[in-house]
């Protein structure tokens, strides 16, 4: 398996995304009917304890890659390529200028000789993959070309995770890719297909929370910020007594005393808004834009009632909650109401399941 070998264009068989965060592993399986348009097969999820993957690190493998196979068998799937996703920050991104025509052995010794600038590792210790972008905006007669390196050990346990769990990893992607690929579809469905559109994509994981400035394909802003939904766990835990795995899945079943709405939940709501609402004034004042045209809010705690209106009024921009899947159809053996419920937590595994299609 190449690094990044999704990006280089090659067509794979079947598979299906495994998105590992810090809290979850999510899967996701696409299909395409005769009319061509995507069908949801499968999508699953099956949670971690806190401290089984820290920053990105898999601390406890045993344990996660069980919880790999109890996702495979409880989706049902049978398919066992699987794209898979390296935390961005476990992954060294360049783009490089280089002469349009070289043959690919060329194209290989300039990348290496290139990435030794930017790698603060040996090339031994790195996976290391790059793809022809296109022709230079630049530089005419020179195309660009992306670079991508993670240490070999971080790609390997990924690799280790799947196959412990019988599958065959064939994608190697990294996570804010696959979930611009999936944004990117969404985006296409707004007014103007969302031309000359920004759009402000906020992750809301459970440590951490992204936020992506996107216009037409182009990532004009990423930064993370240290707030996230196991906050409100905590917040939870303190409140009734529960340890920190009760309160995660009572928080998920909606099974909390009848005071959680007006004591934890709305004040966690308004102090969650006001993050997004302080994160998009910092990229404000720290690039030449004042406004965005959309707020698209992902990630496990993206629907909690309330964040979508609150997110409008504290920032003054139309918010939305991404649900990956719509416009596609369902399977026979998706449940409709748990998919809705559930879709903003799959945007990059969703993604990685769409690496099939990708000529």
């Amino acid at each position: 398996m190449s690094f990044l070998d999704v990006l280089l264009g090659r067509k794979h068989a079947p598979l299906v995304g495994l998105d590992i965060s810090s809290s979850s592993v999510k899967l996701v399986e696409l299909g395409q009917n005769a009319a061509g348009e995507y069908v949801v097969e499968r999508f699953a999820t099956e949670s971690f304890e806190k401290g089984w993957i820290a920053d990105g690190q898999i601390e406890k493998f045993d344990e996660v890659a069980d919880a790999v196979r109890r996702v495979v068998v409880k989706s049902g799937t049978r398919t066992k390529h699987v794209a898979m996703a390296m935390p961005q920050s476990a992954v060294i991104t360049k783009k490089i200028m280089l002469p349009a025509g070289l043959r690919e052995e060329e194209l290989e010794v300039q990348v290496e000789s290139e990435a030794n600038q930017y790698i603060p590792f040996s090339l031994d210790e790195v996976s290391l993959d790059f793809c022809v972008v296109g022709p230079s905006p630049t530089s005419a007669g020179d195309v660009e070309v992306l670079i991508a390196a993670s240490r070999k050990d971080r790609v390997q346990d990924r690799q280790g995770l799947a196959e412990a769990a019988g599958l065959k990893p064939v994608v190697l992607d990294i996570e804010s890719y696959a979930s611009r690929l999936a944004v990117g579809r969404l985006i296409t469905t707004l007014p103007n297909e969302g031309r000359d559109s920004l759009v402000a994509l906020f992750e809301i994981g459970a440590e951490t929370t992204s936020l992506k400035v996107l216009r037409d394909d182009e990532l004009l802003y990423d930064r993370d910020q240290a707030f996230g939904g196991s906050q409100l766990t905590q917040l939870i835990s303190r409140q009734y007594g529960f340890s920190f795995e009760e309160a995660e899945q009572k928080k998920l079943a909606g099974d909390l005393p009848e005071d959680y709405e007006q004591s934890i939940l709305t004040p966690f709501v308004d102090s969650l808004s006001q993050e997004i609402g302080r994160a998009l004034q910092y990229f404000f004042t720290s690039t030449p834009h004042h406004k965005v045209h959309y707020v698209m809010l992902a990630g496990g705690s993206a629907a909690l009632p309330g964040l979508k209106e609150r997110v409008t009024e504290q920032t003054g921009f139309a918010s939305m909650v991404v649900n990956p899947f719509d416009g596609m159809k369902l399977g026979s053996s998706v449940r409709e109401s748990k998919l809705r419920r559930e879709a903003p937590s799959y945007l990059t595994a969703c993604g990685l399941a769409m690496r099939r299609f990708l000529q």
